[in-house]
């Protein structure tokens, strides 16, 4: 088709070509303004129509509705991984009143008769996974390595007439040695069935 050139609709009317703007055939939506509502006396149908156009304009830009803060969970006081007796708690105070602050760390180590056997030491600061138990201004520190066979004992500060030592009192022992020095928290082989 060439500019001179007329063509037909399917209305049957004829047109020349030319640029429409997108949405020039589309009818025009009416909102009065607040001059308009003033010259008017306003009715209960015209209030609702007014509301009921500013709804349909507005449908896609509605606010998001308002979000509140979470509050955050509060952490329950559970029960220490491990208890500290008087006597120790007073044994562990004076060897921790050095110059320097340093804390006692406990673990287990891979020695003795049943297999395994307690280990103290000095350390600096705690490791990253260490668990910490603060006990009336005491505060221990049991390696994260050893939690499962120590969790839940009792540390405690025995003294007699030829030696002074902490001794554990630990529910999780399945077998020791016979002096005590070393123990187990694993089933030993005479319990567990073959399947």
């Amino acid at each position: 088709m060439t500019a001179n050139q007329t063509s037909l609709h399917p209305s049957g009317e004829s047109s020349t070509p030319s640029k429409e703007k997108p949405l020039a055939n589309s009818p025009p939506v009416v909102i009065p303004s607040s001059a308009d509502a003033e010259t008017r006396t306003p009715s209960s149908s015209s209030k609702h129509d007014t509301k009921r156009l500013l709804e349909t304009s507005q449908a896609g830009s509605a606010p998001p509705p308002p979000t509140t803060a979470r509050p955050r969970p509060r952490l329950k006081a559970s029960k220490a991984a491990m208890s500290l007796t008087p006597a120790a708690l007073s044994h562990l105070r004076t060897l921790l009143s050095g110059p320097n602050p340093q804390y006692i760390r406990v673990g287990v180590r891979n020695k003795g008769c049943a297999g395994m056997a307690y280990h103290l030491e000095y350390v600096d600061k705690p490791g990253k996974f260490d668990e910490k138990v603060e006990q009336d201004g005491v505060t221990v520190l049991i390696d994260s390595k050893a939690l499962f066979s120590i969790i839940g004992s009792e540390m405690d500060w025995v003294e007699d007439k030829l030696s002074s030592k902490f001794a554990f009192k630990n529910p999780n022992i399945k077998d020791a040695c016979g002096c005590g020095e070393s123990f187990n928290v694993q089933p030993t082989s005479d319990n567990v069935t073959a399947s």
